[in-house]
């Protein structure tokens, strides 16, 4: 009887038992990643990916520096060209964007901008060259295809991964903040310019006039730069490895899935779409106990707590008097402040004031002691900030970093400092409104609220949508055709004319009607007269 009720049953109960054992399907993914802070960010997910089972390869540059050719999460392959992204360019390029910012002046500003663009260009012709050699390897290339890579994942602030995913014809997963020339949301989804605010320009959703038409003024003049600049080199590019007719621009487009290093905690509300997958946070973590020495010297604050200051992955030093400025503010404050720093230490430096190479930041902002954030205004940090609850006082000194930092002071949770002028009394009048004026930190603890209360962690949801579109062979479906239209197609710039050919044909013919008509009556009369 009990072996009956068992032949019965048994195919039951291995059925249910099967159904409640989760699917694994290993895949193969190849990533192409951007260096520096960009590949802190592109480590987590390859680290998320590996421990879900997948297979990760990773490719490098000759001059990587934040990516190490020896990991147990990937394997790696060596390209032999420079990307043009290194560390010694950057620290470099910062430096040197840092004097100019430090002369305060209209033409300084000028400078800057120059500066900019000659580093963009350089970085371009070094990125170009890596991009023909990696082709040209024959070698490479088969082994790329012979590998079967079930997707890429690539940063397309950076063109290399975009234009190998398209020539490998697999799905392509972009971990994105930036494409080349602006924020990944201009490249994709409609973006109003009467309240989306165009970056780097250090505005809000609510613009008035005037700042409406500097926004509309800086989008022409950024994409006439781009389509002279650029866009030549791009798309002899995918015309020569690609095929003809294609342009770089239509490439970035057509990806399949967006992850989006941001949420609308940071950003302000725009128009998005179907494959645009947000992702902000994804990093942020809970905080974990400090060294014993650290946590020592924080709880030594007392009931003060203490203020810590990073500037990022490029800023290792400030100018001799900056440096010294901020040491003897620090100085003059009850709170304990612990420095990220690798310059010369300050000849001002306080007792209160505990000088590193290295500090666990997330932790550190995580712990209940910490009062303030002395940051240069790169999404990672800002976006640790808000998880922790914890205001900014901010330096914004290159790339995104203003518009980042003024983003966060629309919403009441970050006071800036000049750079081009800060001294003692101005840096520590900032620190101190931060500090004690209780407004910032209750904005930025409602951000916190805001940005914890959500269905999916973060990174879970990336994971999940980079599986889905390996499991599905791409998201064709999210991807809307727009790519593919003609710019004045896309702008219906074709139908507005036909449609005012029309009226003015329609107007012309009542017109020419009316007018025969009338010739007609006219001559009517005429005629009767003469008779």
């Amino acid at each position: 009887m009990n072996g009956q009720v068992f032949h019965v049953l048994g195919p039951i109960l291995l059925t249910l038992l099967l159904t409640t054992v989760p699917v694994v399907l290993s895949g193969k993914v190849l990533v192409f990643p951007v260096d520096g802070s960009h590949w802190v960010n592109m480590n987590i997910l390859i680290k998320a990916l590996h421990a879900k089972g997948h297979n990760v390869t990773v490719i490098r540059m000759a001059d990587s520096w934040y990516i190490k050719e020896f990991s147990p999460h990937y394997t790696s392959i060596n390209l032999k060209s420079d990307g043009g992204f290194g560390e010694e360019f950057l620290e470099m390029f910062a430096s040197r964007l840092m004097e100019i910012l430090r002369e305060g002046s209209i033409w300084a500003r000028l400078n800057l901008e120059i500066e900019m663009w000659k580093s963009s260009l350089k970085i371009l012709k070094t990125e170009s060259e890596m991009i023909v050699n990696m082709f040209e390897d024959q070698q490479l290339m088969q082994s790329l295809k012979d590998a079967k890579y079930d997707l890429i994942l690539t940063d397309p602030a950076m063109y290399g991964g975009v234009i190998l995913g398209h020539y490998l014809k697999l799905p392509i997963v972009y971990n994105v903040r930036w494409t080349m020339y602006s924020e990944g949301h201009f490249a994709i989804a409609p973006s109003p310019l009467s309240y989306v605010p165009f970056p780097m320009l250090e505005l809000s959703d609510r613009m008035s006039f005037f700042q409406r038409v500097k926004n509309v003024l800086m989008y022409i003049i950024t994409e006439t730069q781009v389509a002279f600049l650029f866009a030549p080199n791009y798309n002899a590019l995918c015309e020569r490895f690609i095929g003809p007719g294609t342009s770089y621009f239509s490439l970035i487009q057509s990806a399949d899935l967006w992850l989006h290093r941001v949420d609308f905690i940071f950003e302000f509300p725009r128009p998005t779409m179907p494959n645009i997958v947000y992702m902000g946070g994804f990093q942020c973590k809970p905080s974990k106990p400090l060294p014993q020495d650290l946590e020592d010297f924080v709880q030594s604050s007392g009931e003060h707590g203490v203020i810590i200051m990073s500037l990022g992955t490029l800023i290792g030093q400030l100018p001799d008097d900056v440096a010294e400025a901020i040491a003897e503010a620090f100085a003059e404050l009850p709170q304990k402040i612990i420095w990220r720093y690798k310059g010369k230490r300050p000849s001002a430096l306080g007792n209160n004031t505990l000088m590193m190479d290295w500090m666990p930041q997330n932790d550190l902002l995580g712990h209940p002691k910490t009062r303030a954030f002395v940051a240069h205004g790169g999404t990672n940090g800002i976006q640790e900030a808000i998880y922790h609850g914890v205001p900014i006082i901010g330096f914004g000194l290159i790339f995104d970093q203003p518009d980042n930092l003024s983003k966060m002071r629309v919403k009441g949770v970050a006071k800036n400092v000049d750079f081009a002028t800060v001294d003692k009394d101005s840096f520590l009048k900032t620190v101190k409104e931060v500090l004690y004026e209780p407004s910032y930190r209750e904005n930025m603890q409602r951000l916190s609220r805001l940005h914890k209360d959500v269905p999916v962690k973060p990174l879970d949801n990336a994971i999940f949508w980079i599986e889905f579109v390996m499991r599905h062979k791409g998201a064709a479906h999210l991807r809307t055709e727009s790519y593919k239209m003609p710019w004045y197609s896309y702008h219906s710039v074709d139908v507005i004319l036909f449609l005012l050919s029309a009226v003015a044909l329609i107007i012309m013919t009542i017109y020419a009607v009316i007018r025969y008509f009338c010739c007609r009556v006219c001559f009517r009369r005429t005629k009767n007269k003469l008779e």
